[in-house]
Parts: structure tokens; C-alpha cells; sequence
């Protein structure tokens, strides 16, 4: 299996180099652009509860959270050759432990590889999204909840892994996924019409633990009906996911390699906001997740989901956008602590207020169930509410 994609992967860089057209040399300075964007939250208003914590999002709740910078990100990218793109995306608010915060991280570096003149069909080599969930390959920068449902992103960690993946959209769609993005219709980006691809599958910034891949593949198509834009959407994946050392508490039980199937599959509906828009996803699976009767990760059933609708009005040069949420969540996180077993109910309220392109405020009041335990914090169930405050600029 590892000679196979060694021998993709060589076919991948060989191929390009075939039907290339000379073309006049473009100056270093215009070849790649350089933009970005950063988060400042406050989550302490309002709150009932602050036990209630969110350690997959913005661990800035509850106790001892305060003003927080959620991202500050700067993006590096650009078309080098007619069929070569590459993006490079370091993070500057990572936490490198609980006491510590604004250290650097790398969330994406990846080049993109054309095989034709049109660059339809492409594979996509480096550490970058799992084409796995529209709202987890959607940025921060777009999305309106302040955080990722919880039902989705745990499938990966920061969405994110080292692999390579093969797309394929037609010219005119990657058009069409562009001006969704420009437009301001939260738009997921060009993650290609069709997409399979193979990656280490223990999330971003971690080494592989087994000479086993996953394989994720997914399958959607953005019609458009008149004046509204439809998107669906289906995508799933499988492999073996080796929970290592520093996951687990001393005295949880786990089998003898640690190594544990972790497959989902999903289904994905939107409806662009033209004005009304509804974004709506439910996954199913097996994974590893903390059982506190018998004290051990074991492989078990999870599912879960979200909806999201929305209404964008614009005035003038400005754009409000209310939306509301609801998501669901029950079974395990891999990347947590004894793959920590949760039960989540939440509702969220809010609406977005764009002023101009740079400069986004968003407020938006949650209420939560959480149940989240694990060897050491057992029979640990929280509600509460909170109203969220984020400062967003873009440049």
C-alpha cells in the first residue's frame, strides 16, 4: 500500500511538466498574494454556568476565560505556474498548553497540482482540509456560528490532516464556487465537485502511528434554480485511529495496540442566503469513545448533526445577517482526552453586522447541554447560557 501512493505521488509531480505553453515570466511579486484575518471574543456575559466549557471550540468559556484572540491567521498563495498553486496558512493564536497562548502554528501548506490546461481536474499534495463536512471545509472567516458543530468536527481536529487528494469541478463551477466567497454567501471554498484522496488520519500537526491510511472520498453539485443556489452533498471515510500516550489518563483501559476503526459518513444540504439561506448536516459512524462502566475506549456507534438558517440583507455598503443554530452531538472525540464520551444539545441565536468588507461583529447568545466525561471526570453533565461577542477583521 505505501509503495502505491509513493508511485502516485511521483506520477503526480512527473505529470504536469507535459503540455506546459511558454509563456512570459511573471515578477516574483506577481505571483502570490498575502491576506488574512483575526478573531477577538468575549464569552462572560450573560453566563448562568461557568463549569459549562467547550474544549473542541473556543476554550475561552467558563472559568478563568476572558478577552481571547480566537485566530490571527496570514494567508500565502498564488498561481507560480499556469498548472502549480500553493497555500501556506500559519496561525499566531495557538495554545501550546493551558498557561500559554499566541504561540505559532501550521493550520495549511499545500500545493495544487493541474493535470489539464483548465486545471479541472487537480490533486492537491501537503497538509490541508478533509474534504469531510461543509461547514468544517467552510473558514472561520465565513462561517456564522461562532464555532464548528460539534457532530462534524470531531471527525478531525482543526479539519485538517497531511495527504494527498484528488478534485475534479468543471471550469465553470470553480467559478461558481468563487463568486460565493466574494459575494458573501459563505461559500465553503473549491473542494471540486468530487474528491478522494488518502491521509494520515491523526489530525493536523501529528505523525502518522500505523502504516494504514484513511480514505475519504465526497460528492456534491451546486445547482442553480433561478435566482436561489442549491447544493448537496455526500462524503464519508474510514481508516484506524491510534490513540497515543498523552491522550489517555493513567488506569483507562484500551485494547492492546491502541488502534481503534474510526468511519463516518455524512449528508450535506444549502441553501445559499439569496436572501434566505438554510445549511443543514447529519453524519453517522463508529469511533473510539470512553465507556465509564467498563472504564475503557472501546469502538462505538455516533451521530449527530446541525441546522443552520439565516437571512442576508444588505444596505448599501453594509450587510446584516441573523441567523440561528441548532446542533447535536452523541459519541466520542479521538482527539480528546480518553476519546472523551459527549452528549451535546445546543441552540444558538445570533446575528452578523458587516459595517464594510474589513470589519465584521458578531453577537450571538447560546444555550447548552454538554455531557463530556472521561477516566478522570466522570458523570460530568453541565447546561447553562452565554452571550458571545467577536470582532472580526479582515485584510
Amino acid at each position: 500500500m505505501v509503495k502505491f501512493y509513493s508511485v502516485v505521488f511521483l506520477v503526480v509531480l512527473a505529470f504536469p511538466i507535459y503540455g506546459q505553453t511558454n509563456s512570459p515570466k511573471k515578477q516574483w511579486f506577481e505571483s502570490f498574494s498575502i491576506r488574512g484575518y483575526t478573531q477577538v471574543r468575549y464569552n462572560r456575559l450573560l453566563e448562568t454556568n461557568s463549569k459549562l466549557k467547550n474544549e473542541q471550540g473556543d476554550r475561552s468559556w467558563g472559568e478563568n476565560g476572558g478577552f481571547f484572540i480566537r485566530r490571527m491567521r496570514i494567508i500565502f498563495s498564488g498561481q507560480i505556474n499556469e498548472r502549480v498553486y500553493y497555500y501556506v496558512q500559519p496561525d499566531f493564536a495557538s495554545s501550546a498548553s493551558s498557561t500559554g497562548l499566541h504561540f505559532g502554528q501550521l493550520r495549511d501548506a499545500y500545493f495544487d497540482v493541474g493535470i489539464d490546461a483548465k486545471n479541472e481536474f487537480r490533486f492537491r499534495i501537503g497538509q490541508s482540509k478533509i474534504p469531510y463536512g461543509f461547514e468544517n471545509m467552510q473558514s472561520s472567516q465565513n462561517r456564522l456560528p461562532l464555532d464548528r458543530n460539534d457532530a462534524l468536527n470531531s471527525a478531525v481536529t482543526n479539519e485538517r490532516d497531511l495527504g494527498v487528494f484528488f478534485y475534479w469541478a468543471p471550469a465553470n463551477v470553480r467559478k461558481l464556487y468563487a463568486s460565493l466567497i466574494n459575494d458573501g454567501l459563505k461559500g465553503s471554498g473549491d473542494y471540486g465537485v468530487f474528491g478522494f484522496g488518502a491521509f494520515n488520519g491523526q489530525t493536523a500537526n501529528k505523525p502518522e502511528q500505523n502504516n494504514e491510511p484513511h480514505i475519504v472520498a465526497r460528492l456534491t453539485y451546486p445547482l442553480q434554480i433561478k435566482n436561489q443556489i442549491v447544493e448537496m452533498g455526500i462524503q464519508g471515510y474510514t481508516g484506524n485511529y491510534v490513540i497515543t500516550t498523552d491522550q489517555l489518563s493513567a488506569g483507562v483501559k484500551t485494547n492492546t495496540n491502541k488502534s481503534y476503526l474510526d468511519q463516518r459518513i455524512a449528508a450535506t444540504f444549502i441553501l445559499y442566503p439569496k436572501p434566505f439561506g438554510i445549511q443543514a448536516e447529519y453524519n453517522i459512524g463508529k469511533g473510539p469513545e470512553f465507556n465509564k462502566v467498563t472504564d475503557s475506549i472501546e469502538v462505538r456507534n455516533l451521530h449527530g448533526g446541525y441546522i443552520t438558517a439565516s437571512y442576508k440583507k444588505d444596505f448599501g455598503q453594509q450587510t446584516i445577517i441573523p441567523f440561528s443554530r441548532y446542533h447535536y452531538y452523541h459519541g466520542g472525540k479521538k482527539h480528546e482526552l480518553d476519546a472523551r464520551s459527549y452528549h451535546v444539545s445546543e441552540f444558538e441565536i445570533g446575528v452578523e453586522w458587516q459595517p464594510n468588507k474589513n470589519f465584521e461583529l458578531v453577537a450571538m447568545y447560546t444555550i447548552s447541554e454538554r455531557r463530556f466525561e472521561d477516566f478522570r471526570l466522570q458523570n460530568n453533565f453541565q447546561t447553562g447560557n452565554l452571550l458571545r461577542l467577536q470582532a472580526q477583521l479582515n485584510f
